[in-house]
């Protein structure tokens, strides 16, 4: 099991129309048949304005499959069109569950 994490730094005012993307994107993954997004906001790191999306997978081989479905999708590519406007910076975060 992975926990996969695309962590976004938004810039000053730019949170709540990124997670309102991520809401989407999330309806778009639930209507394909996979999981949704858990969606996280800071409300104390340095950075403040930081969006993370969440999602367990089995495995790597999993997500990546998840992943090209979910962007071929037309829907999908409509909804994250200009997200690069809202945000500073990102990363993806990939950690193994061990327990």
């Amino acid at each position: 099991m992975y926990v996969v994490r695309e962590i976004m730094h938004c810039k000053p005012g730019k949170v709540r129309p990124m997670v309102e993307k991520f809401k989407a994107m999330s309806a778009v993954m639930e209507k394909l048949g996979m999981s949704g997004f858990r969606i996280l906001t800071d409300v104390s790191g340095p950075p403040y304005w930081t969006v993370t999306a969440e999602l367990e997978v089995e495995n790597l081989e999993a997500f990546f499959k998840m992943d090209d479905k979910a962007f071929a999708d037309a829907g999908a590519a409509e909804i994250m069109t200009g997200y690069h406007d809202l945000i500073d910076h990102g990363r993806r975060e990939i950690y193994k569950v061990e327990r």
